[in-house]
């Protein structure tokens, strides 16, 4: 073959190259346009008000309504999280919700929990907060939770919970409000309670305080309007469609568990249902000292058959 021939046959090729891929970017593009079409963004619906805690936040104030319609945003278009975050509640909420009745705290501030883990009982950051309620290891141990390299009961939904609901009244006590407790819950009690007077504030949503502390306050009150109604922000799940408590037995233990794998079979289990049920089982032995006990949760469910 001659080199012009050679040079003619490499052209026709780039070309036919060039024009399916026109074609295929044409009709990509005209797929993308029919699907905008189809299914347009539209920004999500902002209430008046949000009632939280038994207290009325008006919205009717511009600065308030931008803040609180950039948590929905973010929200409402962060679909993978919020999914999860609604499926989780038909699990979690339950066990958090006996707590908050049992130690007087609103119902309201399980959004707080929802907000500050997305719901992910194994959650850990960056700077070793843990568990649904991300306590920090130091302020775990000082609200009376096992925090070691055996037990970890930042783990325990129901022991975290009430820890947090403690701690939380306890800002409610000092500031006179839920919203400044939650903000309290984010910075500390004590800058809030030393920022109140400064700033001459009744309130919370008077105040100016960090970046992360304002938008905290708001994303919990974004998540309850979004939680209790989530169809109205596109999010349509069918009852069923929840994760959901999952029925145990439970098994007080005293005595130091050498092999939670033998433990487990001995209970009918295996290791891994063992581990799911009980998080805060953090190696594979439980070290118990004298003056300790702790209650294991058993799971009852087909899964358990091997």
């Amino acid at each position: 073959m001659t080199f012009r021939c050679l040079f003619l046959s490499v052209c026709s090729v780039v070309a036919f190259s060039a024009c399916a891929q026109n074609a295929d970017s044409s009709q990509y593009n005209s797929s993308a346009a029919e699907a905008r079409v189809q299914y347009p963004l539209t920004t999500p619906p902002i209430p008046d008000f949000v009632m939280f805690c038994g207290d009325t936040i008006r919205l009717d104030n511009e600065y308030l309504r931008e803040k609180f319609d950039r948590e929905m945003i973010n929200f409402t278009f962060g679909h993978s999280v919020t999914f999860q975050i609604l499926k989780k509640s038909g699990r979690y909420f339950p066990d958090i919700e006996r707590a908050l009745r049992e130690t007087g705290v609103p119902d309201d501030i399980k959004y707080l929990c929802a907000m500050e883990s997305n719901l992910n009982n194994k959650a850990v950051s960056p700077v070793k907060a843990a568990g649904l309620w991300q306590f920090m290891p130091e302020t775990a141990r000082e609200s009376g939770l096992v925090v070691n390299d055996d037990v970890d009961q930042r783990f325990d939904v129901s022991l975290e919970t009430v820890a947090a609901c403690k701690f939380i009244k306890q800002s409610y006590n000092v500031l006179g409000e839920w919203a400044a407790a939650c903000a309290a819950y984010n910075t500390g009690r004590a800058r809030v309670a030393r920022q109140m007077p400064i700033q001459q504030a009744k309130s919370f949503f008077e105040m100016s305080l960090s970046e992360e502390t304002n938008r905290y306050v708001f994303r919990i009150l974004a998540l309850k309007v979004l939680m209790e109604n989530p169809s109205a922000f596109g999010f349509n799940l069918k009852p069923d469609e929840y994760y959901h408590e999952m029925p145990f037995d439970t098994v007080g233990v005293d005595s130091t568990i050498p092999d939670l794998a033998v433990f487990a079979r001995e209970h009918g289990i295996n290791y891994m249902l063992l581990k799911e049920a009980n998080p805060w089982l953090r190696s594979n032995k439980l070290p118990i000292d004298s003056a300790r006990r702790y209650v294991i949760r058993i799971p009852k469910m087909d899964a358990k058959k091997d």
